[in-house]
């Protein structure tokens, strides 16, 4: 007997290798150790990322010189691409590349698009002179050859992203082992502490990267990112040898594809009452290539006919029930994406409309120094490293005790909690807006558009609050997604979380140009103007609060009617009882032979 099977126990059950496809040793790869360098990236991409979009619309109105309503839809037309790419980078890991090589190559397009952006708000030649009342008619336009290069720059980082975004939290998610229970234990805090460390390098873009921008220049304050982005990219590669890494296993959505096609082309077929006459692969098969077997369930009934075993054995005609029960589990989980959408539309607005009211409130701090408005970003990410912490130590302690839950309360429950709080965030904004108005008409400041004699802290609760909810919401939206996802389909699980922000963005773009054009027909002025004090956000705010609480009930609906998938570690015991009485019946068998 070797030393490698005198120490088998120390090789990973979750069927993660090295880049040469290896086995790989627990002790010797993954757990914390491996995170850290991933988490070191994180910190840095996240700085990079809210160090351009949270004051993008700034650079868009006070430099590019464009209206309200068109840089908020730029942003958010941005943002909302930044956010859906991530399904393309998740297709090409799972079915390709590999989550490792997906990210190297994705990193190297992000850091040039850093490069170009940077260039394009420091040669004068790429952007338009300075204008002192950026109100003015007068102010020169950004040239086609500016805008350009410009946006070119800005959708070259969200090519980068969408292939950095779906893997580095499912790359760092794969260093622990969901089969041994110390690892999986860590598993079950790692997307707690994942948002608070990644959030670090996002409260440093809020507070001092938008103070540079704002009072030293843009050249630094695109510059320092993009250094940082540079190194962050170089630590990821050094942790390489540390890595666990897994395998592609095939293009998601042919897999899923070939379910839906053999179900509808077999809907008269009836189904069996004994599910395990439906059609699944060998134990052994799954034991070979390292993938997990599921068992039939009765969710989502109709897809188990695409396993009812006919005369043809046609991929399209007939698929197993692993196959077919991943594929039910990724359109179980639509509604509660669905569901995601119109949350994601009120955090587009926070570097949108909330950073604009900011632009007309009192934002001195003593004599010298006023605050950056795109900086009251950074109280939502204080408040959610907060609560995140609170909740990780304290919350789910409690909770547990009388759930008898690991995580305390279910994912979707602490998704509903956050929905609540979204409700009670967009009413404070409607009615703080209305306040801002008042002291504008009272003190005569109207039309002229002048800075309405009132802190810029009034805007700090609607800005806490976000926090709060993203520690509620966004931290178990990416955990749900990640979590009852088939273990062969996680990054596609993952860009789910993602693709719902860059929906709810683009549904900001609609919503904002539709109510804009509606409200200004008939002679009416319009809810969204240039000058915010003969606008009317608090109508549009209090809209929102209104399409929240529907939303609010139709998620409720679904979240009733949500089946959680089983523990996958349990069907992976019941596959290895199963294939260790194989092997003994196999045993026995041959020694009766050579007896």
């Amino acid at each position: 007997m070797g030393g490698e099977e005198g120490n088998i126990d120390d090789y990973t059950q979750d069927g993660t290798v090295d880049l040469k496809g290896n086995p790989v040793r627990r002790s010797q790869r993954g757990g914390w150790r491996a995170c850290s360098f991933v988490v070191v990236y994180e910190v840095f991409e996240r700085m990079a990322y809210y160090g351009i979009s949270s004051n993008l619309v700034l650079y868009l109105t006070n430099k590019l010189h464009q209206g309200t309503v068109k840089s908020a839809n730029n942003v958010t037309n941005w943002v909302g691409t930044i956010w859906v790419t991530p399904i393309v980078g998740a297709y090409v890991a799972d079915a390709h590349l590999g989550r490792y090589w997906t990210f190297a190559i994705a990193s190297c397009i992000y850091l040039m698009g850093m490069i170009v952006l940077t260039l394009s708000v420091s040669l004068p030649g790429l952007k338009p002179p300075a204008c002192k009342d950026i109100n003015s008619q007068d102010c020169k336009k950004a040239s086609t050859l500016q805008l350009g290069i410009f946006f070119a720059a800005l959708y070259t980082l969200a090519v980068g992203t969408g292939g950095t975004k779906p893997n580095i939290s499912t790359i760092g998610a794969d260093q622990f082992d969901e089969f041994e229970p110390k690892e999986k234990a860590h598993k079950l805090s790692f997307f707690n502490w994942w948002m608070f460390s990644i959030f670090f390098g996002t409260l440093f873009a809020n507070t001092v990267l938008v103070y540079i921008q704002d009072n030293v220049g843009w050249t630094l304050g695109y510059g320092l990112p993009t250094l940082g982005l540079a190194i962050s990219i170089a630590i990821f590669f050094a942790g390489t040898p540390f890595y666990r890494h897994k395998k592609p296993t095939g293009s998601p959505f042919t897999r899923m594809a070939k379910v839906i096609v053999a179900a509808i082309r077999k809907w008269n077929v009836p189904l069996p009452t004994d599910p395990k006459e439906l059609y699944e692969l060998n134990l052994e098969d799954y034991a070979q290539k390292g993938k997990y077997r599921i068992d039939s369930t009765q969710n989502l009934r109709f897809f188990n006919k695409a396993a009812v075993k006919t005369s043809s054995t046609n991929p399209w005609m007939l698929c197993s029930v692993t196959q077919v029960e991943e594929t039910k589990q990724m359109l179980a989980m639509i509604p509660i994406l669905v569901a995601t959408f119109v949350p994601s539309t009120m955090l587009a607005q926070i570097n949108t409309l909330f950073v604009k009211q900011g632009t007309t409130l009192d934002r001195a701090m003593g004599s010298n120094f006023k605050i950056p408005p795109a900086s009251l970003t950074g109280f939502v990410t204080l408040s959610m490293l907060i609560c995140v912490v609170l909740y990780d130590r304290y919350f789910v302690r409690i909770t547990r005790r009388w759930t008898k839950n690991p995580r305390g309360i279910t994912l979707l429950q602490r998704m509903g909690i956050g929905l609540v709080i979204h409700i009670i965030i967009m009413v404070i904004a409607s009615f703080t807006e209305r306040y801002r108005l008042s002291v504008a008409k009272d003190h005569g400041i109207v039309e002229k558009g002048q800075q309405v004699p009132l802190t810029i802290f009034v805007l700090l609760p609607q800005f806490v609050l976000m926090g709060t909810a993203d520690a509620f919401l966004e931290v178990a939206k990416i955990e749900f997604f990640y979590d009852q996802a088939p273990e062969s389909m996680k990054s596609l699980g993952t860009s789910y979380s993602m693709t719902t922000l860059g929906i709810g963005n683009f549904l900001s773009t609609f919503l904002l140009s539709t109510v804009s054009d509606i409200t200004k027909r008939h002679g009416h002025k319009g809810w969204i103007l240039n000058n915010l004090n003969v606008s009317h956000l608090d109508y549009y705010y209090a809209f929102f609060a209104i399409l929240n609480v529907l939303n609010f009930v139709f998620f409720l609906v679904v979240a009733k009617f949500y089946v959680y998938k089983a523990e996958v570690s349990d069907s992976m015991e019941v596959l290895t009882e199963e294939l260790k009485v194989m092997r003994l019946r196999a045993s026995a068998q041959e020694a009766t032979v050579a007896g």
